[in-house]
């Protein structure tokens, strides 16, 4: 047996800083056997939508996840009762494309996958898209007292609590791997200026970064809540770390989330 120790970060959102606090941990990692990893989705955007079908590794292995390609995956709109039976990408192994989904703020959607005669199902529902008015940058000192950039999302809250939010950064065309969430228990309503927390190393001046907003259900919200608990926003991270909160049933990893999404493209200043 394998130990690692991670050190989580455990953010409060606050409307406009966040309280963080260190907590290390001893997680145990088994040689376990591999499990299904399901992860897709449906956006307001044009499809098709993709939903990626492997196999977990075990800790020490590649992340070469062996994909799935004997799968039987339908999304259904059950706000319209739309079926979609979806078809594998020719040169995507085990990622099975909806061509016939449409993704509507409001509507529910269900995941039905079957492999090997197991059934796995997941429900998402769609929340209404919240407009992103700008992102900025703020200077911040990391726990090693080092100077960083982070970036800053700006944007109205609409009043009524529930409202759920995933970002996601692009540097000069490389993922950052960070985890970022932020609900609206304790901010319901107001106006958000939220620092994403970064480590000093990803944003420098004069970089162009792609930031995305996902406006996502609960469910969603506290599976990647989770993910950045046990990972502490660190490269460790892949879709199932240490097996976050998943809405996934029937055993498998992973999550099947419809959110809306907005880009915006700036440069770091």
């Amino acid at each position: 047996m394998r130990k690692i120790h991670i050190v989580l970060i455990l953010a409060a959102t606050a409307a406009v800083t966040g309280v963080a606090c260190k907590k290390v941990i001893s997680v145990d990692l088994n040689n376990a056997a591999p499990q299904l990893v399901i992860e897709g989705e449906v956006t307001n955007v044009r499809g098709p939508f993709p939903v990626r079908i492997s196999k977990s590794v075990p800790f020490g292995a590649s992340n070469d996840y062996p994909p799935v390609t004997n799968a039987d995956v339908y999304i259904t709109d059950s706000t319209n009762g739309i079926v979609d039976h979806l078809s594998q990408a020719n040169s995507d192994p085990g990622v099975y494309l909806a061509r016939g989904t449409v993704g509507v703020a409001g509507h529910t959607y269900v995941l039905s996958v079957t492999v090997d005669g197991k059934q796995y199902r997941a429900v998402s529902t769609m929340p209404k898209a919240i407009f992103l008015d700008s992102v900025t940058f703020a200077l911040n000192f990391d726990f090693n007292n080092k100077q960083e950039i982070d970036a800053v999302v700006n944007f109205q809250d609409p009043p009524g609590p529930g409202n759920y939010y995933q970002f996601t950064e692009m540097v000069n065309g490389r993922n950052i791997p960070n985890v970022f969430v932020f609900e609206d228990r304790l901010s319901d309503g107001r106006y958000i200026e939220q620092p994403l927390f970064n480590d000093s190393a990803y944003l420098q001046k004069n970089d162009t970064l792609l930031l995305t907003m996902n406006c996502v259900d609960k469910n969603i919200y506290n599976y990647f809540f989770t993910l950045a608990n046990v990972t502490g926003n660190n490269n460790f991270q892949t879709a199932t770390p240490a097996n976050p909160n998943t809405n996934i049933t029937g055993g498998a990893l992973g999550y099947f989330s419809a959110h809306t999404t907005q880009k915006v493209e700036v440069a770091v200043y």
